[in-house]
């Protein structure tokens, strides 16, 4: 059975893949350009693709596929429409779990950096301007005891909620599109209620249903001393709302993993002191990576063997 892998994986899940299948790798680790989707789809059994992509309804709808499942590597698939390729006769699979605690890591990492103003005394330090302390100089925000408001309270949320609660005592609240148990003491609240928290923290999947969740009125929402957090998608925030909120000083600061037109950063964005960003270092573990990679070629084998896909969205 055919299989290309659109990104370069660790050695551990190539030699895996090549245990299995007869496998083309692509060298570049950038996404697949629009004759390479369609060539993905035509020329393959089955495709091991990643973030960026994009298959989207009209690459389906160009070509006879030969392939039958998109294997991808990552939990979020907002890239896939699934359901085009499932009209198409593909099954679409993900990668859950594997990601959940170094992610929900980096959410806190974005938390410290950006309440404590690290990125900036950083730049500070490295430029070669800092002259020593003296007791007004980079004055953040304190992290523990505060109030952290996460939307989407699925494995990542809950994760990021444990960090919190456990690790920092903050209270916790949370929005979730269904009745949840968090698994620890928080409340369940609408959307509106968890944007007043001191930290509100994005870890909704992304799609259709979740792009601008966060927009101009939800941003008018929160309070002037909030931060704001993101390691679900880029697009779920829009980045020129969140530009301006920030430049009037309507919230304190923004933490971003992800971004609406990655990898293109908004230049308003890349001028703020009181902005962290990361370039989409939310599973960036070496096991994690790996675990991505082995997860992903078990849906794989299922398929090769003719058995229930694991992790089938």
């Amino acid at each position: 059975m055919r299989l290309l892998i659109t990104r370069p994986l660790p050695d551990q899940v190539m030699q895996a893949a090549a245990a299995r299948f007869e496998v083309t790798a692509r060298a570049s680790t950038q996404p697949l350009s629009d004759a390479e989707l369609r060539a993905a789809l035509t020329d393959y059994d089955v495709v091991l693709p990643t973030l960026g992509d994009l298959f989207s309804a009209q690459v389906f709808a160009d070509v006879t596929p030969r392939a039958k499942l998109l294997a991808n590597f990552g939990v979020g698939y907002n890239h896939i429409d699934v359901a085009a390729a499932r009209a198409a006769g593909i099954a679409v699979t993900n990668t859950p779990g594997a990601v959940t605690e170094a992610t929900a890591d980096v959410a806190l990492t974005l938390m410290l950096m950006t309440a404590r103003r690290a990125g900036e005394g950083e730049r500070l330090l490295r430029a070669g301007a800092w002259q020593g302390w003296h007791p007004t100089q980079f004055l953040g925000a304190m992290v523990s005891g505060k109030t952290v408001g996460i939307i989407g309270m699925g494995r990542i949320g809950k994760a990021i909620a444990r960090r919190c609660h456990y690790g920092f005592g903050m209270e916790v609240i949370y929005h979730n599109r269904s009745q949840t148990e968090a698994g620890l003491p928080a409340r369940q609240l609408p959307l509106e209620q968890v944007l007043q928290a001191d930290f509100v923290v994005i870890a909704v999947p992304g799609g259709p249903a979740t792009r601008h969740l966060i927009n101009a009125e939800t941003l008018a929402q929160m309070q002037p001393h909030a931060i704001l957090i993101n390691i679900a998608r880029g697009d779920v925030i829009e980045e020129a709302a969140l530009v301006a909120h920030l430049a009037a000083g309507k919230i304190a600061g923004a933490g971003l993993d992800v971004y609406e037109r990655e990898p293109q950063i908004s230049p308003a964005l890349m001028q703020m002191q009181n902005v962290t960003l990361l370039p989409h270092l939310g599973t960036a573990v070496e096991k994690v990576r790996v675990d991505m990679g082995m997860m992903a070629l078990q849906n794989l084998i299922a398929h090769l063997e003719g058995g229930t896909l694991p992790n089938a969205v």
